[in-house]
């Protein structure tokens, strides 16, 4: 299973949300392209950058930052947050990123969101955020009436990179990843779910490889050093 460390940014930091919640920040860190020289260093490959505020306000707010970590670092990075058109998908694949993370778009705009997995075929990432089975939207902050399998089978054929899959209750929260939807989703999918939210302990890890889940993003347990970085990597590997 790919592990990839994940970067939330908000005010300029490196930070985590409880479940989604902007009134329930931790801050970790004040250097974000410090901490990308890190994870590259421990031995990462590829970087999940979401830019919090402009998740928020529906365009981005972190730009000189997210610059700065794709120039520092030969990570390749995956930009989400407030990615709502083609320009911006644009702006993002000229700088440098690797994938660019759609997840409100998917819902308010589909022939945006498929125009751009058009015009950059293998390099998008859904964001399909779950509360209760559903697709919440504008930085969490909205619940829809999609359901989840029904828009990833309907995603899953516009030749896309993978999906992020997160379950709102229980991101940021270390209480476990969701290990059975998100299987369950990996089995009505072709492409790759990489699953988000809960991780706390390297035993969250080897559960979500052993059900046969693909990848991972990770970040509050790697921030609050319930295992770092290459521990992770060790454990995947004897897994």
């Amino acid at each position: 299973m790919e592990l990839i460390p994940a970067i939330d940014l908000l005010d300029g930091k490196v930070v985590r949300l409880h479940q989604g919640k902007y009134d329930q920040v931790t801050v970790y860190d004040d250097d974000p392209v410090g901490m990308a020289k890190r994870f590259e260093e421990q031995g990462a490959k590829r970087l999940h950058v979401v830019d919090l505020e402009g998740a928020r306000r529906g365009s981005p707010a972190h730009v000189p930052v997210i610059q700065r970590i794709l120039r520092a670092t030969a990570l390749r990075v995956q930009i989400g947050g407030g990615v709502r058109s083609q320009d911006v998908a644009s702006q993002w694949m000229d700088a440098g990123a690797a994938r660019v993370v759609l997840g409100t778009i998917v819902i308010k705009a589909p022939d945006e969101a498929r125009a751009i997995c058009e015009r950059y075929p293998g390099a998008v990432v859904m964001a399909l955020d779950a509360r209760d089975g559903k697709v919440a939207v504008e930085g969490w902050q909205e619940q829809s009436e999609q359901d989840v399998t029904e828009l990833a089978q309907e995603v899953d054929r516009w030749n896309i990179g993978a999906i992020l899959f997160t379950n709102i209750h229980r991101d940021g929260t270390r209480e476990g990843p969701d290990v059975e939807a998100t299987a369950t989703l990996q089995s009505h999918v072709g492409t790759t779910v990489i699953a988000s939210g809960g991780i706390g302990a390297l035993d969250d890890l080897r559960a979500l490889a052993a059900a046969g889940v693909r990848a991972s993003v990770c970040g509050r347990a790697l921030y609050s050093g319930a295992f770092t970085l290459s521990e992770a990597f060790a454990a995947l590997q004897e897994a």
